[in-house]
């Protein structure tokens, strides 16, 4: 089964995520991006699920950490922030994907599916 962490400062929105995803994948929630990194360095994630707006370090930044220590993981960002030169520095970062917030299931498990194939 595959492992996904989820980072997000939103108890309710990491609730939410974790509930669509328990059924098919082994969940981690993390409410803090340094927590996410703490669970990202002890674990063995195939892909991780992150807020780009989180108080403190923003996902961004953290998107970045992730990659630098654990290139092979996947990473998908979500936002109710949907700025375009947000999504230029995900990409540019590395980020599989970028979903916007509110979340559609649908969306999210197919975003999940295709990074995961990659």
């Amino acid at each position: 089964m595959e492992k996904i962490l989820i980072v997000d400062d939103s108890p309710l929105q990491a609730a939410q995520l974790k509930s669509i995803l328990d059924a098919d994948y082994d969940v981690t929630v993390a409410v803090t991006a340094e927590e996410g990194l703490s669970h990202a360095s002890s674990g063995d994630y195939s892909l991780i699920l992150l807020d780009v707006v989180m108080p403190g370090m923003d996902g961004l930044e953290t998107a970045s950490i992730l990659k630098a220590e654990h290139p092979e993981v996947k990473i998908i960002m979500l936002s109710s922030l949907a700025y375009n030169d947000t999504f230029k520095e995900a990409e540019r970062i590395g980020a599989e994907a970028f979903v916007s917030k509110p979340l559609d299931p649908n969306e999210l498990l197919a975003a999940i599916e295709t990074a995961l194939a990659n």
